[in-house]
């Protein structure tokens, strides 16, 4: 339809296809523009035009059926009259197809508006408007399946409606409607496919069992030539034919017209649908289009092909994120064909593995071993590789580091030689893989270096899904060097999860652990709960339980920091249970060891963690993490003075400690809050700011909510610190408020205070002038000057006076004396 902006003026119909009949208002403009013999057409037109150019009036004309207009010379004498007519006679042209007017100048000027298929489409709302008018009850789940079928084609909606009025079963009637319907069908054949020629009749029906098709396909399955010519033909002509490219090359059927054309295809040629189905197989294969040519090989039942394409492409489909798509095509396989090809056995077990069956995996890959052999010598290399590469993956998943390693090696060596133009796709792999094996087991630099390797050539060979893997355990290794970077690494991870639509993968969920777990740590409890939350979601434990481990870890650093121990307890056993299902013992098994030892202790339970200290060897019970546990009960049990000498050891770093920022705050704020009770105010308050100095940087929050201990840090905080903006946000956490919220008291700094700007501070109450305190300071006027522009605008004041009662407001001064 072709139609100017603005229709507000009266209005005249002409019908050409009645006019044509002799039956319409419109018959002598149409003879006109048809030259009818009695009359010479550009003379009419022309005198025409002069009659109208009176026009004191808008009007509209509306033709009708434009598509009926066929002659040249008709088309030649309406674009004449358009182009020539008076401002004040406007025109809309209604065609079912493009006719060839020279309107080209208008749409340059501005002056057509085109209103096309796409236009004309309903949108959701108004799908829902139209059934509710047909009193039509429907699910927004049904409603929406009803919509993506139709794909907003208003005259199937009205069918459905009029079809669904009065149905038993509405919701099922709109899970099943489809192009077979009756109504539907009816329609489709009479006002669409009834009325192609042959050619293009059987070039719908042949090519009804792609999804796309272009004219080389096209040519292929019906044996003809010009396939391109007649789809471009039946697109212009709006025959539910849809073009994909700019160039239009590409098609695809509107999905309720293909599956009638499917339909008369059974009816009419059930016998060439097999040939038909291994011809666009064998197409689709020669031209790298291997989803494709599988799931047409099976249609056509010819295991051998689908099963040789589907192995040939396996590596890549699950490199590209598609390992949904490779377990659907795999699951049409029948059991025989599979447990008989040794390759096919291979992809079964990886595929088994995947979805968490690691048993299941085992078992085929047994039976792929048995058979590796009598593949043959032409496709044995491949094989090998991806029996390797599933191999590797199983054994990274049952937590066996040598075995991973073992696994790597044939597939770095694969990768060097280029093993069938796969050796950038293997070699990311293996350096993915063996960082994560060697992350597992503390060598944080080689791990470092072969993600970073990894994910580098990932980004290089366009392998997103790769690079995925890589950056979400990437984000974990970086967490136990700075949390602030692990979460950053995280959210980094994420948002490439978001872009290709990985966002419920579960190597997702690995990425939201890192997050969440920074965010326990900076006492974001909140932030904590949603990433954890969304981990939870898409992690599968059985089919990865180190990652499964480390969720629960961090479930449980969760629920005790938000006040339920019980349930903290019981994620830390669970977590337990995970790394001792794993063969070679993972590095955060020392970690998760004390929280859960330190969790029984502080419920009581000090027998059970005495029976585990005293079956610990030697140097197990010499770890910093046993030590601070060991401190944990002997607190539990009032004796301080065996806290303070266990964690001797850790306090002067000779006890092994790795990664070890947030354990030397506990360790710290332990040792503190033992001298405390002994009565050592000078020792627990050397202690204490050690704490604070290592956990500022990263806002360490965690050890503080962990082990709190509210009255010895704001006495700490009177009696002056450096931190005592980080006290505060202790202390408000503790008192049930997240770090910035909202509250009745003055807000927060707008961002923490250096040392040195705290030093001055405290001299800010005093009657000392600037140079004054540059002396007792021993920094020059302009050193001091620059901390105080600081501090003032850090606290967002303008005055000195203002600067000290906002600073005692917020807890970073004490409080003035009270006047008697």
């Amino acid at each position: 339809m072709v139609v100017p902006a603005g229709c507000d003026a009266p209005r005249f119909w002409i019908s050409v296809a009645d006019a044509l009949r002799g039956t319409s208002a419109g018959s002598a403009l149409v003879r006109v523009l048809t030259a009818a013999p009695d009359l010479d057409g550009w003379t009419v037109v022309e005198r025409l035009l002069d009659d109208l150019a009176a026009l004191a009036d808008r009007i509209w004309l509306v033709i009708d059926d434009l598509h009926e207009l066929c002659p040249p010379e008709t088309l030649r004498q309406l674009e004449l009259l358009i182009m020539r007519a008076p401002p004040d006679l406007r025109f809309v042209l209604v065609t079912r197809s493009d006719v060839r007017l020279g309107l080209h100048r208008l749409r340059l000027s501005g002056e057509l508006t085109e209103i096309r298929a796409a236009d004309l489409r309903f949108s959701p709302a108004e799908a829902r408007a139209l059934l509710n008018t047909a009193d039509v009850p429907l699910s927004d789940s049904a409603m929406t399946v009803l919509y993506e079928r139709t794909e907003g084609w208003a005259a199937g909606l009205r069918l459905a409606a009029l079809s669904l009025a009065g149905h038993p079963d509405p919701e099922r009637f709109a899970a099943e409607f489809g192009g077979s319907e009756r109504t539907v069908a009816e329609y489709l054949l009479a006002e669409v496919l009834d009325r192609q020629p042959e050619e293009a009749r059987r070039l719908l029906l042949r090519t009804s069992i792609l999804d796309r098709v272009n004219g080389e396909l096209a040519d292929l399955l019906t044996g003809d030539s010009g396939g391109e010519r007649v789809l471009q033909r039946l697109e212009a002509a709006g025959a539910f034919v849809v073009s994909l490219d700019a160039r239009r090359s590409a098609f695809r059927y509107h999905q309720l017209f293909a599956e009638l054309l499917q339909l008369e295809l059974r009816a009419s040629a059930p016998d060439e649908l097999p040939t038909l189905h291994e011809a666009a197989a064998g197409w689709y294969a020669e031209h790298g289009y291997a989803v494709e040519a599988v799931r047409h090989a099976q249609a056509a039942r010819n295991w051998d092909l689908a099963a040789r394409v589907l192995s040939d492409h396996w590596i890549g489909l699950g490199l590209a994120g598609l390992g949904g798509t490779a377990h659907e095509l795999l699951a049409r396989f029948p059991a025989a064909v599979i447990a008989a090809d040794a390759e096919l056995a291979a992809r079964e077990a990886g595929d088994q593995l995947t979805r968490g069956s690691l048993a299941e995996a085992e078992r085929y890959l047994a039976l792929s071993a048995r058979a590796l052999e009598s593949i043959p010598a032409n496709r044995r290399g491949r094989a090998q590789v991806v029996f390797a590469a599933v191999r590797m993956q199983l054994a990274r998943k049952r937590g066996d580091i040598t075995a991973v390693a073992e696994q790597a090696r044939p597939l770095l060596a694969a990768a060097g030689q280029g093993q069938q133009e796969l050796g950038g796709d293997l070699r990311a792999l293996a350096l993915i893989n063996l960082g994560i094996a060697e992350m597992w087991t503390s060598r944080v630099d080689e791990a470092d270096r072969h993600l970073t390797d990894g994910i580098a050539l990932a980004r290089e060979i366009g392998r997103p899904y790769l690079e995925l893997n890589g950056l979400a355990f990437l984000a974990q290794l970086a967490s136990w060097r700075s949390f602030p970077l692990g979460a950053e690494r995280g959210r980094q991870a994420i948002e490439l999860a978001a872009k290709h639509g990985w966002a419920d993968e579960p190597v997702a969920g690995v990425a939201y652990m890192a997050i969440g777990v920074a965010m326990i740590v900076q006492g974001r409890i909140e932030d904590a709960e949603h990433a954890l939350g969304q981990a939870e979601r898409i992690v599968r434990t059985e089919a990865d339980p180190a990652a499964g481990m480390r969720l629960r870890y961090g479930r449980g650093m969760l629920e005790y920091v938000s006040g339920r121990p019980d349930a903290a307890l019981r994620a830390f056993q669970d977590a337990q249970r995970l790394s001792d299902s794993l063969i070679t013992p993972h590095t955060l098994a020392p970690r998760l060891r004390s929280h859960l030892l330190q969790t029984l202790a502080r419920g009581g339970r000090t027998d059970r963690v005495e029976q585990a200290l005293a079956s610990m060897d030697t140097a197990e019970r010499k770890r910093g993490e046993t030590r601070i546990a060991e401190a944990s009960l002997r607190l539990a049990q009032h004796d301080p003075q065996a806290a303070v000498a266990v964690l001797g050891p850790v306090i002067d770093g000779s006890a092994p400690l790795q990664n070890a920022h947030l354990w030397d705050v506990q360790a710290l704020l332990l040792q503190a809050i033992a001298c405390d009770t002994l009565g050592d105010a000078a020792a627990a308050r050397r202690a204490l700011e050690g704490a604070l100095d290592r956990a500022e940087p990263e806002r360490l929050l965690f050890p503080f909510l962990y082990d709190p201990a509210p009255d010895l840090l704001d006495r700490h905080r009177r009696l002056g610190t450096a931190h005592a903006a980080l006290i505060a946000e202790i202390l408000g956490l503790l008192a049930g408020r997240e770090p910035g919220a909202a509250s009745d008291g003055p807000r927060r700094l707008r961002e923490p205070l250096s040392h040195a700007e705290a030093r001055v501070l405290r001299y800010l109450p005093t009657k000392l002038s600037a140079p004054e305190i540059a002396d007792e300071m021993y920094l020059s006027v302009n050193t001091v000057k620059t901390h105080m522009r600081h501090l003032y605008d850090k606290l967002g004041t303008h005055r000195r006076h203002e600067a000290v009662e906002q600073a005692r407001a917020l807890g970073l001064l004490a409080p003035s004396p009270r006047r008697p």
